[in-house]
């Protein structure tokens, strides 16, 4: 009989008690073999619809649909055990009602197993974010720099620009903190505002590219390992050099292929030699 004790997997009400304690750290993943690799070590998976442009290699978010969001969800899930997971919303799968939204969410939670979702939306989405609260479906929300939002930011700018803007963002966050939102995502935005925000909503805030005092930070795993060689964001710090390591790897692998000094003897199966004849 098994003494190892079950893992328990990180739960909402967790992180949200985590306002304002030790922070909580978080990473985006897409399959279940990174999920694996990333979840003895961070809080909460979250799988961002990024994974357009990590995985899929478009030019932003929006074409990223809801089919494509449960697959890579459901394998993130597969592959952890102990983190939260949370699912992005893909762009029109929330935005026209509270009852859409809904239909969409519960979807995503029953066919990927996941703990939560997350929506890109401040006060305007504050309607939203109650109605699914009150029906039983966590929400993570999303302000600041709103990928979904690319073409009315007029491309991927930092926010917090200006006062207006401050006061814009400040409020966005606790528009959709009041609504239920048990954690709020600050993205690209200046680093005085995002640390107002923490100061001023009860929930836990997660920063990328926003501010050390924060209340968790989330990255790209892909971009915090170095698997994009061309560009590194601003906001990232790089921990690992995956990309100039697998160029290697694949350089000496097509140098032996062509020299035939692979697959080796030992690589190779024998033949079985069929039982001799009994006499």
């Amino acid at each position: 009989m098994s003494t190892e004790r079950p893992v328990s997997r990180t739960t909402v009400p967790e992180i949200a008690a985590r306002k304002g304690g030790e922070p909580i750290v978080c990473l985006a993943a897409y399959t279940a073999p990174m999920a694996r690799l990333l979840d003895p070590h961070v809080d909460l998976l979250l799988v961002g619809d990024s994974l357009g442009m990590v995985v899929y290699g478009l030019d932003s978010t929006l074409p990223v649909g809801l089919d494509t969001m449960i697959a890579h969800g459901a394998a993130v899930v597969r592959g952890s055990r102990r983190a939260i997971v949370v699912v992005d919303m893909p762009f029109g799968s929330y935005q026209a009602s509270p009852a859409d939204a809904f239909r969409a969410c519960a979807r995503v939670l029953a066919e990927t197993g996941c703990a939560g979702v997350k929506l890109e939306g401040g006060a305007e989405m504050a309607e939203t974010v109650r109605f699914l609260v009150d029906r039983g479906i966590p929400v993570m929300a999303h302000v600041g720099l709103k990928p979904q939002s690319v073409h009315a930011h007029g491309g991927y700018r930092y926010q917090g620009r200006d006062d207006a803007s401050a006061r814009r963002l400040v409020a966005d966050a606790e528009a959709v903190a009041q609504a239920g939102a048990f954690s709020v995502v600050i993205e690209a935005t200046a680093e005085a505002v995002a640390r107002e925000i923490t100061t001023r909503i009860p929930v836990p805030t997660i920063g990328i590219g926003a501010s050390p005092h924060c209340d968790g930070q989330i990255l790209v795993a892909d971009d915090m390992l170095g698997m994009f060689l061309e560009f590194t964001p601003k906001f990232v710090k790089r921990y690992g050099e995956l990309g100039t390591g697998i160029g290697e790897a694949v350089a000496a692998y097509a140098a032996d292929v062509r020299a035939r000094r692979f697959p080796g003897p030992e690589h190779c199966f024998g033949l079985r030699m069929a039982a001799a004849k009994s006499a």
